[in-house]
C-alpha cells in the first residue's frame, strides 16, 4: 500500500494511492493517519472522494512530524570518501518540520551560501509508539519507506561539530512523494541514486548501511519515545557534491532526481532565494 498528503482547494488529504487514483482516507496528512491504532485497516477499506494520478500535488509526506530525526555517516562508501572512520554509534541529528518541501516542489537555495550539497536518503515513517524497543519491536513500529533528500549548507554546517545549523535551512528537504508499507518491497538491498542535471552523481545500495533501519530505531526509541509519523532519515551513500574534487554545489535552475528502488522518487528545481 501507497499513502501520500497531498494539496486539495480545501486543505491537505492524506490518500492511498493506487494504480488508477488516489482515494481520500478521511484524515488531513499521513501523520493523522497513522495516529489511529487501525491505519492499515482504515486506508485499504477507504472509499473517499478519488483524484487523477496525474493531478496530485504532493506536500510533505508528513507535513508537522513531530520529530524529523537524521542518521549522518551511516553508508560504508560515504563514511570513507569523507575521510572518517566507521561509527561505533550512530551520529544522530535532526531538522524541524519548515525545511520540508513535497516530492515536486522547488528546493529553495538560501542567499548565505554557495556550498549547497544533495543527500538521497531512504526514510523510515514510524506506525505505531514504541520505546525501548527489542529488534522485533522496532520492525513492527515501522509503518513504511520514503525518500528524503537532505539538502545540506556545508559551510554552515562545518561551523561548529554540531551539524544542524546546516541542515534545517527553509524549504530545502524534500519528503515523499508516498509512504510505502514494508510488504510492497522485496528482500535485501535497493538502489539509492541522485541524479543532478541528468547525471549520475550518487548510486549505491541500502546493503552498504552501518546501521539498518531497525537497528536505528532500536537505538533511537532507548533515546526517546518514536510516536506515529516521525521521521528517521537514515543517511546518505558516496558521491556528495562536497567530497568531490573539486566541490561541486547545487546551482539556480539545477534538475534533482533522488530515487530509492521500489519505494519512490522526488523529482525537484532549485531556485534561488528570493531577495528580502
Amino acid at each position: 500500500m501507497r499513502l501520500a498528503t497531498i494539496r486539495t482547494a480545501t486543505g491537505h488529504r492524506a490518500v492511498r494511492v493506487d494504480a488508477t487514483g488516489a482515494v481520500e482516507t478521511g484524515q488531513a496528512d499521513v501523520r493523522a493517519l497513522l495516529e489511529r491504532p487501525d491505519w492499515a485497516e482504515h486506508a485499504a477499506a477507504a472509499a473517499g472522494p478519488s483524484h487523477a494520478l496525474e493531478s496530485l500535488d504532493y506536500a510533505p509526506l508528513v507535513p508537522s512530524p513531530e520529530k524529523i530525526i537524521c542518521v549522518g555517516l551511516n553508508y560504508r562508501d560515504h563514511v570513507l570518501e569523507m575521510g572518517n572512520q566507521l561509527p561505533d554509534h550512530p551520529t544522530v541529528f535532526a531538522k524541524f518540520a519548515p525545511a520540508l518541501v513535497g516530492a515536486h516542489d522547488d528546493i529553495v537555495l538560501p542567499r548565505a551560501s554557495t556550498a549547497i550539497d544533495w543527500e538521497v536518503e531512504l526514510t523510515v515513517v514510524i506506525g505505531r509508539s514504541v520505546r525501548h524497543a527489542t529488534p522485533e519491536q522496532a520492525q513492527a513500529a515501522i509503518a513504511g519507506y520514503t525518500v528524503l533528500n537532505d539538502v545540506s549548507v556545508r559551510d554552515f554546517q562545518r561551523r561548529t561539530s554540531q551539524f544542524l545549523q546546516g541542515k534545517t535551512f527553509e524549504r530545502t528537504t524534500p519528503l515523499g512523494p508516498w509512504l510505502v508499507t514494508p510488504d510492497e518491497l522485496p528482500d535485501g538491498g535497493w538502489e539509492v541514486s541522485t541524479v543532478l542535471d541528468g547525471e549520475t552523481m550518487q548510486r549505491s545500495s541500502t546493503k552498504e548501511l552501518v546501521f539498518s533501519p531497525v537497528d536505528l530505531v532500536v537505538y533511537l526509541s532507548g533515546i526517546v519515545t518514536l510516536n506515529p509519523g516521525d521521521v528517521i532519515a537514515t543517511g546518505t551513500p558516496g558521491g556528495v557534491g562536497h567530497a568531490r574534487k573539486p566541490p561541486r554545489y547545487l546551482t539556480d535552475g539545477a534538475e534533482l532526481v533522488t530515487r530509492i528502488e521500489g519505494v519512490g522518487e522526488c523529482r525537484n528545481t532549485c531556485r534561488l532565494e528570493a531577495a528580502p
